[in-house]
């Protein structure tokens, strides 16, 4: 079924325009836009990695999610910008501009069906400043509606403590929390033994520069690694994904009901 990891009572595909015109408190109603990618993630997993992530942590939230808040999944959104996997078969980008454009078009439509809560759950980490923007411009031109900008690994989680230091530092793509999780949720998919273990090289030393984080360097994947793994996959456990799955998921499960309670801050309308 096309579901597939979300609940089907809580996917926003199988309603009726019927059901969505008579929709009560619709402007309270948190619609959830997976973001995702295509994109290589090593010798060893396939590159619905990022997408695969979103909508298995996404569908084990909405299960958890108390009953009576009413949220619901929209279709993922597949492809991203990945252009830094360019060099790698399999890899399918958009530009900035074609991402930007359909999230805009999305949200306007479902602006238009009265609905005013919309969560970006950006899951591939190349296009986060994407959803900012989209967020900011569409609360711009129509000021009720919220728009939440958030990356899926951004909520409160444990993944790092089941890392080793060096790991959590600079296994940032394909590396052993990502093979972890596929273990847990799509195990068929993965190829442990062509599992491999990278890190960049001659990163900057005695630098404020940083591979990511607070001043990054500029960097193609083909600039810091060979393999397409930035990091520790052969470290990768069923039983630390599993681990992972469920922390990442209570803490979206939290968020959503936390969007569901939020109400937009309009100090102008007071003045």
């Amino acid at each position: 079924m096309m579901h597939g990891f979300i609940p089907a009572d809580r996917f926003f595909p199988y309603l009726t325009w019927t059901d969505i015109e008579s929709m009560p408190q619709k402007e309270r109603v948190v619609l959830i836009q997976p973001v995702g990618a295509i994109e290589q993630h090593g010798p060893h997993l396939p590159i619905a990695v990022d997408s695969a992530i979103g909508l298995a942590v996404l569908g084990r939230a909405l299960e958890q999610l108390d009953a009576s808040i009413p949220a619901y999944a929209m279709p993922s959104l597949y492809y991203g910008k990945s252009n830094e996997h360019w060099h790698f078969p399999g890899t399918i980008t958009l530009t900035a501009q074609t991402l930007t454009n359909m999230l805009m078009e999305v949200g306007e439509s479902i602006y238009r069906a009265g609905f005013r809560k919309w969560i970006l759950m950006n899951s591939h980490g190349g296009q986060p400043q994407i959803m900012d923007i989209v967020a900011r411009d569409l609360h711009q031109r129509h000021d009720d509606f919220e728009v939440f900008p958030f990356f899926t690994w951004r909520v409160p989680h444990i993944t790092k403590s089941l890392l080793t230091e060096k790991e959590a530092q600079l296994g940032i793509h394909a590396g052993d929390a990502e093979t972890s999780l596929l273990l847990a949720i799509l195990p068929e998919t993965v190829k442990m033994d062509r599992a491999v273990t990278e890190y960049p090289q001659g990163l900057p030393t005695d630098s404020l520069l940083t591979l990511e984080r607070n001043l990054p360097i500029p960097w193609l994947t083909r600039d810091i690694s060979t393999s397409g793994v930035i990091g520790d996959a052969k470290a990768a456990t069923k039983e630390k994904g599993e681990q992972i799955w469920q922390s990442v998921s209570a803490g979206w499960t939290q968020v959503i009901s936390d969007v569901y309670r939020f109400e937009q801050p309009q100090q102008w309308r007071k003045s």
